[in-house]
């Protein structure tokens, strides 16, 4: 079976000399719920970033599906959805614009993107607020709607980004449930997060990276049952991160 997502030998290093990833290589199998996790600036963003072509890899190769990521682009693009940590939308506009506009960016027909979008404000309870100025929407709305726009292609690989930060635990428990039903119906997902309770509740396999490079991956049962303290000692082990620096522990 082909991976979802095969990294090889990844490297990136930026124009000052700054080495951001050093020799990376990663597995995700079709269907995985796969926890990417590691201290900031260790190089995940720039990791996710050359998956979805918005850094350039210095060395490397990154498939999606078998679609080389670099020499064919547009293709393995259109396998992913990306929800960034980030509100990178116009706080001015609405939720149904939001998601009709990067369904506008995959080519979809506006009959497409009519029926995709419906489906999606019906799943994630957004009818109610698809008028409303993003601005003005909740923090757990806000996040709904970056999802939604994740998925208005149907992508085969959902990447997320902190998708949780910033709410609180009620609504945190909403979107564990959303992302637990997007996997179940066979969606491939990365997450990464700072929240070591979400990874072991979601997630099968893991992989920490540290300094650029994977320091430890396996299975979320291999790597929290190894360690008395779980999870987080084993996360702590191999980052060397002070245990305060472990948000929502």
């Amino acid at each position: 079976m082909i991976p979802a997502l095969k990294i090889s030998h990844l490297r990136k290093v930026y124009r000052r000399g700054n080495v951001a990833v050093d020799d990376l290589s990663l597995t995700v199998n079709e269907g995985d719920f796969f926890g990417f996790l590691g201290p900031n600036g260790a190089g995940k963003s720039t990791t996710i970033h050359c998956m979805t072509g918005i850094a350039e890899p210095t060395g490397g190769t990154i498939e999606i599906f078998g679609v080389d990521a670099v020499k064919n682009y547009r293709e393995a693009r259109r396998l992913v959805g990306l929800c960034p940590q980030e509100f990178n939308v116009d706080p001015f506009a609405t939720p149904r614009q939001i998601v009709d506009w990067m369904g506008g960016y995959f080519g979809m027909s506006a009959a497409q993107r009519k029926a995709r979008i419906d489906h999606l404000m019906e799943r994630f309870e957004l009818g109610p607020h698809e008028k409303k100025p993003f601005r003005e929407l909740s923090g757990g709305l806000k996040r709904r709607v970056v999802l939604a726009r994740a998925l208005v292609n149907d992508p085969k690989l959902l990447i997320l980004d902190e998708p949780t930060a910033g709410v609180d635990v009620e609504l945190r428990r909403i979107l564990w449930r959303y992302l637990q039903e997007i996997n179940a119906d066979g969606r491939t997902i990365l997450l990464t997060s700072h929240y070591l309770e979400e990874v072991e509740r979601l997630c099968r396999d893991i992989a920490i990276v540290n300094k650029g490079r994977i320091v430890r991956q396996g299975t979320k049962d291999e790597i929290a049952g190894g360690t008395p303290g779980g999870l987080e000692e084993a996360y702590l082990a191999v980052t060397g991160s002070a245990a305060e620096h472990v948000a929502g522990q």
